[in-house]
C-alpha cells in the first residue's frame, strides 16, 4: 500500500480527445487541484484559472518534460487513436505506445506522485486483435518501470460525443444500447460505460492511497463511481 502525499497539480496528455476533454473538465472543478497542466499540440480553447497548456511535440516528449511540471503530479494519459485516424500500423502504435511508455519514463524519472492511464478491455499480448495486443505490450511495460503508483483502467465500450464519430461508431453504441439489458452476471463487465464515469473512476483512483499497482476492470469502474462517493485525500 502506498501512502498517499498531498497532491495539488495533475498533468493531462490526450487532452484534446473525448476522454481527455471530460476529465480536464472534472478536474477542473476538483478543489483538491490547483493547477492543471495539458499537455497539447493544439489548444483546447478554454480559459480556467487552474488550466495551464504546455505546447509539446510528443515526438520529443521525454525532452521536453522536466521535474517543474512532472514533480509530486498525478499524471493522467489518455492517449489514444484508431486505426481509421492512424492510417496505419505504424502510426497507430506512436500513440498508443510509444507516447504513453514515453510519457510514463518521464513521469518516473522526474518523480510523478502516480500515473493513471486509460486501457482496454482484454488488453493482452496474447491477444489476436492488434488494438488489444497493443495495449497488452503497453500494460506489460509500464509495469516493469516501477513506477511508485501505476493504475491502469480497462473500459468496455466507452459512450460519449466523439469530434470524429463514424456511422460505425453510432452503430456500436446502438447495439450495446439494445443488448445491455441481458449483460448480466459475468457478461456484465461488457455492458458500454459512459465517457463521465470513467473520467471520475479515475481521479478517484488517484486521490486514494492503494496498492504501487492496480487494474480495474470495467465493471469495477462501474461499481466505483455508482457509489457517488465524493473524491476526498487520503
Amino acid at each position: 500500500m502506498t501512502n498517499r502525499k498531498q497532491v495539488n497539480r495533475a498533468v493531462v496528455a490526450g487532452a484534446t480527445g473525448m476522454m481527455g476533454r471530460q476529465l480536464v473538465q472534472l478536474l477542473l472543478e476538483d478543489p483538491a487541484y490547483q493547477r492543471i497542466i495539458v499537455l497539447v499540440r493544439r489548444s483546447l480553447g478554454i480559459s480556467h484559472p487552474k488550466l495551464v497548456e504546455k505546447h509539446i511535440s510528443f515526438d520529443r516528449l521525454e525532452n521536453e518534460l522536466d521535474a517543474s511540471v512532472l514533480k509530486d503530479a498525478d499524471v493522467y494519459c489518455t492517449l489514444g487513436t484508431t486505426m481509421k485516424q492512424a492510417g496505419s500500423k505504424e502510426a497507430f502504435l506512436k500513440v498508443d505506445h510509444a507516447y504513453p511508455l514515453a510519457l510514463a519514463k518521464a513521469a518516473l524519472k522526474h518523480g510523478a506522485a502516480s500515473f493513471i492511464i486509460v486501457s482496454a478491455m482484454w488488453a493482452s499480448e496474447q491477444s489476436r486483435m492488434f488494438y488489444t495486443r497493443v495495449k497488452g505490450q503497453l500494460e506489460r511495460e509500464l509495469l516493469s518501470l516501477g513506477l511508485p503508483r501505476l493504475v491502469i483502467l480497462r473500459p468496455s465500450l466507452v459512450l460519449g460525443v466523439r469530434e470524429d464519430e463514424s456511422f460505425s461508431d453510432r452503430a456500436s453504441y446502438t447495439i450495446f444500447r439494445l443488448i445491455d439489458p441481458v449483460l448480466v452476471g459475468k457478461l456484465a463487465r461488457m455492458k458500454a460505460i459512459p465517457c463521465k464515469n470513467v473520467a471520475q473512476a479515475m481521479i478517484m483512483t488517484a486521490h486514494e492511497s492503494g496498492p504501487a499497482v492496480e487494474v480495474l476492470e470495467s465493471e469495477e469502474i462501474s461499481f466505483k463511481t455508482s457509489k457517488k462517493s465524493k473524491p476526498s485525500r487520503v
